[in-house]
């Protein structure tokens, strides 16, 4: 926890494959690891959610899991 009692949570990727329907799966969440560069721990991430069976050709995403969090923040219309 930090200062303010909020929960930290080390970095990481939210990874998602590209089904044949075109719809996305998630895979799963997977610690960052350090030491590589952002394209590289993008591809870690991927082969780490995979247990490494990720092949070229396959469509894969892995996205912050902090963008993930804000992505999901949204304001509902308000009623008419």
């Amino acid at each position: 926890m930090n200062a303010k009692g909020r929960r930290v949570h080390a970095p990481g990727f939210v990874v998602l494959r590209k089904m044949t329907s075109g719809k996305w799966q998630m895979l799963g969440e997977v610690a960052r690891r350090r030491g590589l560069t952002a394209r590289a721990a993008r591809s870690q991430a991927i082969l780490d959610a995979t247990n490494g069976s990720a092949k070229a050709g396959e469509i894969y995403a892995a996205v912050l899991r902090s963008e993930w969090r804000i992505a999901m923040d949204w304001i509902p219309p308000k009623g008419e």
